[in-house]
């Protein structure tokens, strides 16, 4: 795929068979710190509005990993349903939930952050994005995002997702690669295609 050809990829993902009820549910995941959130921003406005379920609103200080229960209940579960999901955002400032936020049962709903592609959700996946980005690159990145309010947590951040990658990896059943490159983004064949799988 060309660079820059978002349209062509919300094309294609459109064209997918539904993975969980009428719904084609896209993961975007990688590194944190490598872009996952800015691209998929984009390509839920390519896909004409696509909603986005953001891992970092379901993530805790306490859970930084283990929300998959929490996925599966409040937002897998009704949308496989045609049913609209809930869920409620977490606010990292005040260490608390927030009100519900309802996950409407579209066409195309994007979940993009770290571990989006881990295997309890990959059954219900109809495509798997990996964001290419070392992941040390990736991290000084999110570190010079956020900026020193946040340098402890990003202190205990990388082992934790080194940890989760070791323990469940996206990348090797990624279906495709995104790369960001200066006319935009390369979308690449990934492992499971190139595995034929």
């Amino acid at each position: 795929m060309n660079p820059s050809s978002l349209p062509e990829l919300a094309r294609r993902l459109r064209a997918l068979p539904p993975s969980c009820g009428p719904v084609r549910l896209v993961a975007v995941d990688g590194h944190a710190g490598s872009g996952k959130s800015t691209f998929a921003g984009r390509l839920a406005g390519a896909l004409g509005g696509a909603p986005v379920l953001r891992l970092d609103d379901i993530a805790t200080h306490e859970e930084l990993f283990a929300w998959t229960d929490r996925v599966l209940r409040q937002v897998v579960e009704p949308l496989s349903r045609a049913e609209p999901a809930a869920y409620r955002p977490y606010d990292w400032r005040a260490r608390c939930f927030g009100p519900p936020r309802e996950l409407a049962p579209a066409e195309v709903v994007l979940i993009e952050g770290v571990g989006a592609g881990r295997r309890a959700l990959r059954p219900y996946l109809a495509r798997l994005l990996w964001m290419e980005m070392p992941p040390q690159e990736a991290w000084d990145r999110g570190r010079a995002r956020d900026g020193a309010e946040q340098r402890v947590f990003w202190d205990g951040w990388v082992p934790a997702e080194r940890r989760h990658f070791a323990e469940d990896p996206s990348r090797p059943f990624a279906d495709l690669v995104v790369r960001q490159v200066p006319e935009g983004y390369e979308v690449l064949p990934g492992p499971a295609a190139d595995a034929g799988m």
